[in-house]
């Protein structure tokens, strides 16, 4: 993992003040321990003309794991060969930004004892990194960088260059130029924008996560057109983190336009305001409704198809009656934040031996779901081609054949009720089909007619006279459990 700055000077200004500012003597080569490896500081470059600081970060991929999220307890998906085998020893993610921040904190904050005038003065700047992840491709990589002042090149990195058919991969080569930063301005741009740009984190986001993105965002976040997206993925799109961090952001950028201070903006409301009441999501109210269907039917093992980011497993790991919670995803990345979130590093041994979270394609029958009291596709069917529903409902229905199945899906019929939605948009970009209520009940009732269970259909969020609920629920029993047993 690498990542080079470069400033040119003249004999007045020379280029190897960039040693004071970085506290790091151009004649020295130095090493630095880290969590997760050794971080080195060397200069390719050292003339008054031009100079170049490099830092090479070697990682330690059994100390990442051993340090990381998860260590095999409940199945946690850390625990897979591809957390030895992967990009993060040479590709650029929070772990370089943690170890810019830890080896280069001073020249961060702007301070440097032996030059105090330094700190304070744009220089130009080149900034290069070999290998970036950017989900999102260049052109959000320059949306990133470009209002801040940078000059964007970012050449994606072809997957095989003896093989130019297949294309580009998802990394690029960086190089940000710049005359008017600071180095500090610079350095700050990097720790927030390179994992988020890599979509990742290699440690649990807590709330202080917040704190320190405010931190190091001042002067340069509030006002970004991208501010959004940036806070999201560094927060790892922890919801209510990142509301938090808008709401204080947003304090911000209306105290800057009133030239005022954010504790008074923050305290123009008088205490004893009360507070508006707000409405319950709608994510929130289809997992009470599920809670609710699960406890009703009985079940105590309860598989969780399709899980996502672990939302719902989440809750039911708050609830003893469920003794057995098992999520299933075919994404790895999915399974890695569940992991996060469910802190299955954390917890202890009795509570961590009633999770797991697999990964599997729900097209394909598995031994290892039979046998479970109920099975829950929550916002599932929604995201397959309809030529491959049968496939599921077969590994599902005719293979796996818990006692109870819950279907919630979206209800195409109420989109019209989402001022924000446009006339014949589905509600997320990967749904492949929304069916109206007669539409999913037809479904559901073929379905439950071949496989041998009962049907019984429930709205869940607000029942609209005209357009029935946002979301439809369908609650399969099975008509005969003695002969699912047996079978």
């Amino acid at each position: 993992m690498f990542l080079t700055i470069t400033t040119t000077g003249t004999p007045e200004r020379p280029a190897t003040d960039l040693g004071y500012l970085l506290h790091k003597h151009p004649d020295k080569a130095q090493a630095f321990s880290t969590s997760y490896g050794t971080a080195h500081v060397l200069y390719p470059e050292a003339e008054a003309g031009r100079c170049t600081a490099a830092l090479l970060l070697e990682v330690d991929a059994v100390a990442l794991v051993r340090r990381g999220k998860g260590k095999g307890r409940g199945g946690a998906p850390d625990a897979a060969l591809a957390q030895y085998v992967n990009d993060r020893p040479y590709a650029a993610s929070s772990l370089l930004a943690v170890a810019l921040s830890g080896v280069f904190s001073s020249a961060m904050k702007g301070v440097c004892h032996a030059r105090p005038e330094l700190p304070g003065q744009a220089r130009p700047l080149r900034v290069e990194v070999p290998a970036l992840p950017a989900r999102g491709g260049p052109d959000l990589v320059r949306k990133l960088f470009e209002p801040l002042g940078w000059t964007v090149t970012a050449q994606p990195v072809p997957l095989d260059v003896a093989f130019p058919a297949w294309g580009d991969s998802r990394y690029v080569r960086l190089v940000l130029e710049s005359d008017t930063l600071t180095l500090a301005e610079a350095l700050r741009h990097l720790y927030v924008l390179l994992p988020v740009l890599d979509d990742a984190k290699h440690y649990w986001v807590a709330p202080d996560e917040v704190d320190k993105l405010l931190r190091v965002g001042e002067g340069w976040l509030p006002g970004h057109p991208e501010q959004r997206l940036i806070t999201s993925r560094y927060l790892s799109r922890r919801w209510a983190l990142t509301r938090q961090a808008t709401e204080r952001l947003e304090l911000v950028r209306l105290a800057e336009t009133d030239d005022s201070e954010v504790e008074e903006i923050d305290n123009a409301v008088e205490a004893e305001t009360e507070a508006e009441e707000k409405p319950t999501p709608l994510a929130v109210q289809r997992r009470e409704a599920i809670v609710t269907a699960l406890r009703q039917s009985g079940a105590a093992r309860v598989l969780d198809l399709g899980c996502g980011q672990g939302q719902l497993v989440q809750t039911l790991l708050k609830d003893p009656a469920f003794t057995e919670i098992v999520g299933v995803d075919v994404s790895m990345r999915a399974l890695t934040i569940a992991s996060r979130r469910l802190k299955l590093d954390r917890m202890g041994e009795r509570q961590a031996s009633r999770v797991q979270l697999l990964q599997g394609s729900l097209a394909y029958t598995d031994a290892r779901l039979k046998g479970y009291d109920a099975a829950v596709l929550s916002e599932v069917i929604e995201h397959l081609d309809l030529p491959r529903l049968p496939a599921l409902e077969y590994a599902v229905f005719g293979s796996a054949r818990p006692r109870t199945v819950l279907v919630t899906t979206p209800n195409v019929e109420y989109n019209v009720r989402w001022e924000s939605l446009p006339a014949g948009h589905v509600r997320h970009g990967d749904h492949r089909f929304e069916w109206t209520r007669a539409e999913f009940r037809a479904w559901a009732e073929a379905v439950a007619e071949r496989h041998g269970y009962g049907v019984a259909f429930e709205p869940v969020g607000p029942d609209d006279p005209e357009v029935g609920p946002p979301t439809q629920m369908a609650v399969f029993t099975l008509t005969n459990p003695k002969e699912a047993k047996a079978a």
